[in-house]
């Protein structure tokens, strides 16, 4: 049978998801420099902000196995353009948010619902599927990378924006930005499940949670989630508790965003050459050696850049690993709603950890004690990992006629 609309070859999906989620991750990723100017601003504290942020987290990963499920079955090209509109419109209503209620409404509910549509399950799983298993991981890599890149221009330019015209002005800007996703969703559009012995949704999600190894990597990734958000929304305003200015920190987070791009394409390289779980146990590891010298070092700006620079080699390093494991062990015919399952962890993981930030500065007025569990998480990660059975299960071929 000949292929129709020949133009989505591998490579066009792999870049087209790769924008998609440089805009999705990399305008989320700039959340943390609206904190301060915002909450000082509305006089709120900094935890209505955080919650907004944890909801959003929450209902992030709560739909994400659906919206991965229905791009597994439909495509990823629906899905996507639909969430580019609704996180136009989230931003936009987060911006003229008048109270708490409508702040968490807009940023938690409807950009929620939004950025599961323009993440990773909906996304990795239209590029897992356009790429043989031999070439997967390193292609995982190179589109978690658009993440980074996104991170690396975006956070600096809103920084510049706020500076120059408020945070509001930002706010709109950026919320016009995210609408540039409906065009790129035409190149995730009508991927198919890959061919093989059939199975159908609820046996593969039986499956899944019958493996030990999933269940190790939904718990490990729950670390991810904490480690990710909590340190996305609230390292700007620590810098600025400890004397740095609001610049150093915009570069703080966009240099993260800049070492992750060689992070996630070292990540996903590697994932095709060794043993996925104990990647991902180094990458955990690392990170808590490095929140723990971070903390132990002195308040400066070369401080922030060494941290932000070893942190973003190992920022999203853990989703081109986990997401290619996932496909490794279980086909990638569900990847979108296997992955989803596991990434509502890591969302859960987010929820607790940049509420618990918000939370602790407003209660102490320090997040010291939310720094010393990031590196206990980190620690548990890297054990959790090392039990995980990575061969891909062996399923019997259903009866000739079966359906």
């Amino acid at each position: 049978m000949k292929r129709t609309a020949t133009w989505r070859t591998p490579l066009v999906v792999l870049l087209a998801g790769g924008a998609v989620l440089a805009l999705g991750i990399g305008i989320r990723q700039s959340f943390g420099l609206f904190l301060a100017p915002m909450s000082q601003e509305l006089g709120w504290g900094r935890e209505v902000f955080a919650f907004g942020i944890a909801v959003q987290n929450l209902v992030w990963g709560a739909s994400q196995p659906f919206l991965g499920g229905l791009a597994d079955r439909y495509g990823g090209g629906r899905v996507v353009a639909l969430s580019g509109l609704a996180y136009a419109a989230g931003l936009y209503l987060m911006a003229s948010a008048g109270d708490p209620l409508a702040f968490h409404l807009s940023a938690g509910l409807l950009v929620g619902l939004a950025l599961s549509g323009m993440s990773f399950a909906v996304v990795l799983g239209a590029v897992g599927r356009a790429y043989p298993p031999e070439r997967r991981s390193a292609a995982l890599g190179l589109c978690s990378a658009g993440g980074s890149l996104g991170q690396f221009l975006i956070v600096p330019a809103g920084q510049a924006l706020i500076a120059s015209y408020g945070w509001f002005f930002a706010f709109s800007l950026i919320a016009a930005l995210a609408l540039l996703a409906v065009p790129l969703s035409t190149a995730l559009a009508g991927q198919p499940a890959a061919s093989g012995p059939r199975q159908s949704f609820r046996q593969a999600l039986a499956e899944a949670g019958g493996h030990s190894g999933y269940r190790l990597l939904i718990a490990g990734f729950f670390v991810c989630g904490f480690h990710i958000t909590f340190i996305g929304t609230h390292l700007p305003a620590y810098l600025g508790d400890r004397g740095l200015s609001p610049t150093e920190a915009a570069n703080a987070l966009a240099l993260i965003g800049l070492f992750n791009i060689a992070g996630s394409l070292g990540c996903g390289y590697l994932g095709g050459k060794f043993s996925k779980k104990y990647l991902l146990s180094a990458v955990y590891a690392l990170r808590s050696l490095a929140i723990l010298a971070f903390l132990l070092a002195p308040s400066l700006p070369a401080t922030a850049y060494a941290f932000a620079a070893v942190l973003g080699l190992l920022w999203l390093g853990t989703v081109p690993l986990t997401s290619a494991l996932v496909a490794q062990i279980f086909g990638p015919a569900y990847l979108g709603a296997l992955f989803g399952l596991v990434f509502f962890s890591h969302q859960l993981g987010a929820f607790v950890g940049v509420w618990l930030g918000g939370y602790a500065f407003d209660t102490v007025g320090s997040y010291n004690a939310v720094w010393w569990l990031a590196i206990l998480l980190g620690v548990l990660a890297a054990v959790l990992h090392l039990p995980i059975r990575e061969a891909a299960v062996i399923r019997p071929r259903p009866a000739a006629g079966a359906s």
